[in-house]
């Protein structure tokens, strides 16, 4: 009679799809100087961060009221926005779509 060891392996998380009027967005890297070459210190608080929208929830794509599509660079409140545990380095937050604040466009001349 062999004993079978007990299965120890955790499912991969592949996807991560935003739920009701949410989208998922990667953090930009921290700024550590500005512009104007001024070192900011590491504990600053900025009240707002970019980042890319990585996935939009269904709820979102279907919303007209709001024009944010995949890879769009937005301007958004991290006050509610969720962290997600999806890989080391990864800084992904899934964020309820009235906290993105601003969409970076380009514009045609």
């Amino acid at each position: 009679m062999s004993k079978e060891e007990p299965r120890t392996k955790t499912p991969k998380l592949e996807v991560v799809e935003p739920i009701g009027k949410r989208v998922l967005v990667r953090k930009d890297a921290d700024k550590k100087q500005t512009r104007g070459g001024i070192q900011l210190p590491d504990n600053i608080e900025i009240p707002t961060i970019t980042g890319r929208i990585v996935a939009v929830s269904r709820l979102v794509e279907n919303d007209d009221d709001f024009p944010i599509r995949q890879y769009d660079k937005v301007l958004f409140n991290p006050k509610h926005a969720i962290p997600v545990d999806f890989e080391g380095d990864n800084q992904l937050f899934v964020v309820p779509v009235e906290d993105v604040v601003a969409v970076f466009r380009k514009t045609g001349n």
